[in-house]
């Protein structure tokens, strides 16, 4: 771009609007910013300030820093550096800089391959916007060689998202915080934009203390209404999980264009999504498994309304820009209004009205106290770990460091994520290293933000149920201080949907949630790092000490079987023995394994040794509920009830951390008794494994190991429920 100089705010303002024309493609030039994004654009390029921008969704923030971008790159600046959560954003923004002009490339884990080319271009001055993750920011090679020659060429920061730099809001990343470690290494004078659609006054504060925004004379923070008008806000209770489901096949071509479904886990989404296709509706699964390629296909298809929904987790949340979205349906409340706030910002940019329903299910709570439980983890593992840090005499990874503390590895690496921010760890090559930095545990933040998502969750309650204004109630959460009555949502003007549905879709519903049977993957590889925990397994599992691929009713996690089986396995649930309707449903799962490919029905493809007896696993917990299951299968299959794999009288609790611990708990804890080994030889054949549920399958791995080594002929794990 060649450089121009601008001598008064008034050209200033019309090279901006004639920016703003290209962007929008208004060939005719008569485009014009709004005050407020004027206001932001000029104290950005003219009075080179720090701003923090609070508007709702489809206000126009990408349009102020692009603009604002041009406009420094013609005066000589640097690039503009964004950094963006999510790819699908990401794409957008690159296609929206190419129609103003504006040159814009990406770093991030998509695109590894092009790494090399851009930061050349970058260094050659080609690259007018970089966008770059926040996960970016942390990774040692970007972060020790690339980022400080970037900080100090940079014209324009700009966060998005930036709620997500809270811990007090719903969204929290802590490879966010490393913008505090860019932000000391700008050059005095170089602007700073931080926006999101999302943030409470706390937030705001919080954010803006963050970025270096909050208690300067030069700071700008601009907020503006919540409120959006093309968005009208219902809330549908329906009786179960096969009413909405139903409801949907019924409803959806009803709904305005085409738009989300959202839904609360990844088996849901896949559940809706192929029971919607079942029912001829053009819809596709978008979750955190989803490949890349597929969530390409998936957006693709979307804008270009080839699908009229995309079925998604919040990993579609922020990272979606289609103006015309006409509805958001969720099948299931998230905890936060805040959040749920940001997720219906999608629909209803560009189109005058976009309907936003609610659909809570009976499991919604389930699944919050699942996802409440990531938290930061309690003061002793976060010492434990900083210890194992500062004895080790090189960098430990993340495979490395797991056995050695009782953190799975998701949440492992985000607590040392955090303490990498507060400088008492440090991510280097090969692992992560402990400073000596001293380092306090917060606990009275940790417990107010424990605290602050119970009145989430609260406020999500009353949200489902309030008789007043809907868009009132989420503008309050939000500290809108323009928060009024709608007019326009089911208690403003009346209900627009009913729960009227067809009882062929009801029947089809329940049939699809009630078909029982899940595939239990087999453990085949030993977790990693065990021999330094003093547990001498390592390698591929030896094929003659591997179960077999089994089966389980249901996952926790879904809306079908999930709903009847998760309040058997609560805390506070009673030991009883198995319900009849569950143990009809597993004896149906055994015979369709028993007809399936690999099953060992007469005449079957790959057919397997019949089962020649029932083992359990023996319980400390349930019993009563395993052993009556076990007697259940091995009366209606016709076997004999050969035993139990017992538990040492030694043997410690089961860690619910990660792998390792857990192998390390279980590693000679479970025993053959000698009456079941002389039965399993005398059997000569393989045996079904019964156990209640599974959420790592090493339970079931050590007690198959412990039966084949004992003359087992092949173990085929039965399992109530999967975690997951």
């Amino acid at each position: 771009m060649g450089r121009m100089e601008h001598t008064s705010n008034a050209e200033l303002r019309a090279a901006a609007d004639a920016v703003l024309a290209r962007l929008v493609g208004d060939a005719g030039g008569t485009a014009r910013l709004r005050e407020d994004q004027w206001r932001a654009i000029e104290a950005l390029v003219a009075e080179k300030r720090r701003a923090l921008v609070v508007q709702r969704t489809g206000w126009g923030k990408s349009a102020v820093y692009f603009v604002a971008t041009s406009l420094l790159r013609a005066q000589g600046s640097g690039p503009t550096v964004i950094v963006s959560p999510l790819l699908a954003l990401m794409r957008n923004q690159v296609e929206a800089a190419a129609r103003a002009g504006i040159h814009a490339r990406t770093i991030n884990s998509a695109n590894t391959e092009e790494w090399g080319t851009v930061e050349a271009e970058i260094a050659a001055g080609e690259v007018d916007v970089l966008l770059v993750s926040p996960e970016r920011l942390n990774n040692p090679d970007f972060r020790d060689q690339v980022l400080p020659k970037l900080a100090a060429a940079t014209g324009l920061l700009v966060v998005d998202e930036a709620h997500c730099i809270s811990d007090w809001g719903h969204d929290f990343r802590p490879d966010y915080r490393r913008l505090r470690t860019m932000l000391s290494d700008l050059p005095a004078g170089v602007p700073v934009l931080a926006t999101t659609a999302t943030a409470n006054a706390r937030v705001t504060a919080d954010v803006a203390e963050q970025l270096g925004t909050g208690g300067t004379s030069d700071a700008l923070v601009l907020r503006g209404p919540l409120d959006r008008e093309s968005l009208s806000l219902s809330v549908l209770r329906l009786p179960d999980a096969a009413h909405r489901m139903a409801w949907l096949a019924d409803h959806l071509d009803e709904l305005p264009g085409s738009g989300i479904i959202y839904t609360l886990t990844v088996a849901a989404a896949e559940e809706v999504t192929a029971f919607l296709r079942h029912r001829g509706h053009p819809v596709a699964s978008y979750t955190g498994k989803t490949e890349n390629a597929d969530r390409q296909q998936a957006e693709d298809d979307l804008l270009g309304n080839r699908v009229k929904a995309l079925v998604a987790t919040s990993a579609l949340g922020m990272g979606f820009d289609k103006p015309d979205l006409g509805f958001v349906v969720h099948l299931g409340s998230p905890s936060s209004p805040i959040a749920y706030y940001q997720q219906v910002g999608r629909a209803g940019r560009g189109v005058e009205h976009a309907e936003v329903l609610l659909l809570p299910g009976q499991e919604d709570e389930a699944i919050w106290e699942y996802f409440a439980s990531l938290a930061f983890p309690p003061e002793d593992l976060v010492r434990r770990t900083l210890d194992v840090l500062a004895q080790a005499d090189r960098p430990l990874s993340l495979p490395a460091l797991e056995p050695l503390v009782e953190l799975r590895r998701s949440r492992l690496e985000s607590m040392l994520k955090v303490l990498d921010v507060d400088g008492a760890v440090r991510r280097v090559k090969g692992g992560w290293t402990a400073t000596g930095q001293p380092w306090r545990y917060e606990a009275e933040r940790y417990a107010w933000v424990a605290r602050q998502r119970k009145a989430e969750q609260q406020a999500m309650r009353e949200y489902a149920s309030t008789t007043d204004c809907r868009m009132e109630f989420l503008q309050r959460q939000l500290d809108d201080e323009g928060a009024k009555p709608c007019g326009r949502c089911d208690n403003c003007a009346g209900a627009r949907f009913t729960a009227d549905m067809s009882t062929t879709a009801v029947d089809a519903a329940r049939a699809d949630l009630g078909r029982a049977g899940v595939e239990v993957e087999p453990r085949r590889m030993w977790p990693t790092g065990l021999p330094a925990i003093g547990v001498d397994l390592k390698g591929r599992i030896p094929a003659g000490e591997q179960a077999a691929a089994g089966r389980a009713l249901g996952r926790l996690s879904d809306i079908g079987w999930g709903n009847r089986l998760r309040p058997m396995f609560t805390p506070q649930a009673a030991d009883e023995p198995v319900p009849d309707d569950v143990a009809k449903a597993v004896v149906g799962v055994l015979a369709d394994w028993a007809k399936g490919p690999g099953g060992w029905a007469p005449g079957v493809a790959d057919a397997q040794p019949r089962p020649v007896g029932v083992v359990s696993v023996a319980s400390r917990t349930r019993p009563r509920l395993i052993g009556s299951l076990a007697a259940r299968i091995a009366e209606v299959g016709r076997l004999p009830l050969l035993g139990s794999v017992e538990y040492t009288d030694d043997a410690p609790r089961l860690s619910r951390s990660n792998s390792a611990q857990r192998l390390k708990a279980l590693a000679g804890a479970l025993t053959v008794p000698s009456a079941l080994a002389a039965a399993l030889t005398e059997a000569g054949g393989p045996v079904l494994l019964v156990d209640d549920y599974t959420e790592t399958g090493w339970t079931l791995a050590v007690a198959a190991r412990a039966l084949r080594r004992a003359g087992a002929q092949g173990v085929l794990p039965l399992v109530l429920a999967v975690q997951g």
